[in-house]
């Protein structure tokens, strides 16, 4: 599990969605709704498959539904259609003023942290194991985001065939354990 994490976060995080936040961060700064609509677009464009594409619609739904009871969402018309959680993640960050640093190291840690529960879950893995894959992977956090501050747009885009294939795998699955 903690090589899989290892793997998802380098190929994955800090190719993708890390380095796409900075991004996003500065388009909403800039209130530049085309280019939040471009990379939000992008970012859809790069899931394998239908699961990963609603996965991230859901959790974008969910922050609408709660920035809206807040009273955080954006001006119209700089909410693109359809925004997905990175997105939002993004506009959160931005109106409560948080450092692109942190924001990449928050979202991060909450990634973690829900791939451990999950995995509390669904295999045998107790919260001492996972405490200690946590421990061991918070330094690769930390590395993961000093990588995605680095990246210049060409060089962005997840490298994750072996989670593209399981998602398409799971979502013909006559079972589910969870909603992805």
């Amino acid at each position: 599990l903690g090589d899989w994490l290892e793997g998802v976060l380098e190929d994955g995080l800090t190719q993708c969605e890390l380095p796409l936040l900075v991004r996003l961060q500065q388009a909403w700064a800039n209130h530049d709704g085309s280019a939040v609509a471009d990379w939000n677009d992008w970012l859809q464009a790069t899931r394998e498959t239908a699961e990963l594409v609603d996965e991230d619609l859901r959790l974008g739904a969910a922050l609408v539904r709660l920035l809206g009871s807040l009273e955080l969402l954006p001006e119209e018309g700089l909410l693109p259609k359809d925004p997905g959680y990175v997105t939002l993640f993004a506009w959160a960050a931005h109106v409560r003023t948080v450092p692109a640093r942190q924001t990449l190291l928050g979202f991060a840690w909450a990634w973690l942290e829900n791939q451990l529960a999950v995995a509390c879950k669904a295999m045998p893995l107790g919260h001492t194991a996972a405490q200690r894959l946590t421990e061991r992977l918070r330094p690769k956090l930390v590395m993961a985001v000093d990588k995605a501050l680095q990246k210049e747009d060409h060089e962005l885009g997840p490298v994750l065939p072996g989670l593209a294939l399981g998602s398409a795998l799971h979502e013909t699955q006559y079972s589910r354990l969870f909603r992805s």
